[in-house]
């Protein structure tokens, strides 16, 4: 090994730790992305998803099928607000360790605005599908399901730094002993 290579050496260790923690941070944010891709086509149409009203009916035979209907309904619509609480959960966990100020800084707006534009984009993609169909609506609830995740987050972030200043006082004074 020469010295020019044992120079290298360390910035390509740096570089590929770089790659390795973006890839950590933003990874899980684009596989997610691309799990609504997916069951944003026939694969989650309602059609497919009926087999819920079925399982109901058998567990509660004397259940109205409007009831059943609306069971199924309130599923679905559930599942857009977990979905993409879950997607945004995933935005601000990469934003708020970022590389880039900008993004750590303002999180939350960022994370919030990716998931209004991939809530969008995904109901425009089902506007493609043939048992699928496209709806504002849709867009609105899975934003919500967004802001919910991202409140969560919020609130979570505030709660373990109220207790992480209760507990400094108590390090500080076993320090000082």
């Amino acid at each position: 090994m020469t010295e020019q290579d044992l120079t290298k050496r360390p910035a390509n260790r740096v570089a590929s730790t770089a790659k390795k923690n973006r890839l950590w941070r933003y990874g899980p944010l684009v596989l997610w992305a691309v799990v609504i891709f997916i069951g944003s086509g026939d694969v989650l149409a309602a059609s497919h998803t009926s087999i819920l009203v079925r399982i109901a009916h058998y567990l509660f035979p004397g259940v109205s099928p409007e009831n059943l209907a609306l069971f199924h309904f309130l599923v679905r619509k559930g599942g857009h607000l977990t979905e993409y609480a879950i997607l945004a959960g995933l935005a601000a966990r990469a934003f708020r360790t970022s590389s880039q100020e900008t993004l750590r800084r303002h999180w939350f707006g960022a994370a919030w605005i990716v998931v209004i534009v991939y809530a969008l984009s995904d109901e425009f993609h089902q506007s493609f599908v043939p048992s699928r169909g496209a709806s504002i609506y849709d867009s609105m609830i899975d934003s919500v399901g967004g802001l919910m995740g991202l409140v969560i987050v919020l609130w979570r972030g505030r709660r373990t730094r109220r207790k992480e200043r209760r507990r400094a006082p108590a390090i500080k004074a076993n320090a000082a002993t």
